[in-house]
């Protein structure tokens, strides 16, 4: 039984699974958008959300933390830059998850994850 077990599996090992959402995360920084199931999208809303956190706070510390978990190093350096001023009125919910139509081979529930 998973009672009270918080942490989405996604059907994967942790370092495969640590390995796709560090991916899906540099790609919804860069992109702005991103298209996958709905399960990744809300695992993936916490880490993206996270890294938003991390930018708007701009300490040395939190730099490297962000630099640690996003493949690309300009990336970071633009996200540290941008953040601030984008998101300086919020206080959470940097992303939405919109429902799309479901996937055709497998019929799984699909969704577009975008930063708001």
């Amino acid at each position: 039984m998973r009672h009270q077990c918080r942490v989405p599996k996604l059907g994967r090992p942790a370092d495969q699974r640590k390995a796709m959402l560090r991916a899906l995360t540099t790609q919804l920084i860069r992109e702005g958008r991103v298209t996958t199931t709905k399960a990744r999208a809300k695992a993936l809303r916490n880490e993206a959300e996270r890294m938003i956190t991390l930018a708007k706070d701009g300490s040395l510390s939190s730099r490297r933390r962000a630099l640690g978990y996003i493949y690309d190093k300009q990336l970071v350096h633009s996200l540290f830059d941008k953040a601030p001023d984008r998101y300086s009125d919020r206080k959470g919910g940097y992303t939405r998850i919109t429902r799309t139509v479901s996937r055709r081979g497998d019929n799984a529930e699909m969704a577009i994850i975008e930063l708001v």
